[in-house]
């Protein structure tokens, strides 16, 4: 792609924010940020990349996938800010749904151990476990506020706090997880997803390019399943106070 073809993508830009303007929904500002920085940070990557690719050295990749973790952590955990201890949980997460996901794909030679491969499959699969845990989270919380009584009751009764939280957090790892379900199941029918469309348009036979794309998919929905379950099981304590009652306010 030509610079002026790139430069000339932000009549995108321009028609979102008109729209912004003619239905006053003032988000002129926030589109405009997000904008430059996902640009920036894009390119600036893509230079970061291409420089560890060519220098090859497996310090650079656990280095910028421990980037991508620590982001990814603090992203999620703006979702449950009032938690105490919550983001190194969160990391804690994705740091053992990483090292599940790449140990199998090297293992069992799926993938090449080159940065070309690790790279992008673990921003793929760092970002899917940013994305679940967020919608844990905010789920979590509507789930707590919603059943407070209802789990309130269960600890005057004697339950530990994992009886009586058990429910809700079930809850919230399922719907935490419906995006990425409701994904796999129209995936090529409804959509074209990102890798298999730049595989496509790159030149590739797309028969390949679907390989590689059911990998993702099955990555994605591995990676949902044990972030999703891994922070329930390391944080239910956390929406308790020492003394074993619900923290107000969810």
């Amino acid at each position: 792609m030509s610079n002026l073809a790139l430069i000339s993508t932000l009549v995108f830009v321009v028609v979102t924010m008109l729209v912004s303007v003619w239905q006053k929904l003032g988000l002129e500002k926030d589109i405009a940020i997000g904008t430059i920085r996902s640009a920036v940070q894009l390119l600036l990557v893509g230079y970061v990349l291409q420089f560890i690719f060519h220098t090859d050295n497996p310090l650079f990749v656990v280095l910028i996938v421990g980037v991508m973790i620590a982001v990814a952590s603090w992203n999620a955990g703006q979702r449950a800010k009032g938690i105490a201890g919550i983001r190194l949980r969160i990391a804690v997460a994705i740091t053992a749904t990483e090292a599940i996901t790449m140990t199998l794909l090297l293992g069992f030679g799926i993938i090449q151990p080159t940065p070309q491969y690790i790279i992008p499959i673990s921003g793929i699969t760092i970002g899917s476990a940013m994305i679940v845990l967020g919608l844990l989270l905010n789920q979590m919380k509507r789930e707590l506020e919603s059943s407070r009584g209802e789990i309130e009751a269960l600890l005057a009764l004697g339950a530990t706090l994992r009886q009586a939280i058990q429910q809700s957090l079930k809850r919230s790892i399922k719907s935490s997880m419906i995006p990425t379900i409701d994904g796999m199941k129209t995936v090529g029918l409804v959509q074209l997803p990102g890798m298999m469309t730049g595989m496509i348009v790159a030149g590739a036979n797309p028969v390949e390019a679907v390989r590689y794309q059911i990998l993702i998919m099955f990555v994605l929905s591995s990676s949902a399943a044990i972030t999703g379950m891994l922070l329930g099981l390391i944080s239910y304590k956390l929406w308790f106070t020492r003394d074993g009652r619900l923290r107000p306010g969810g």
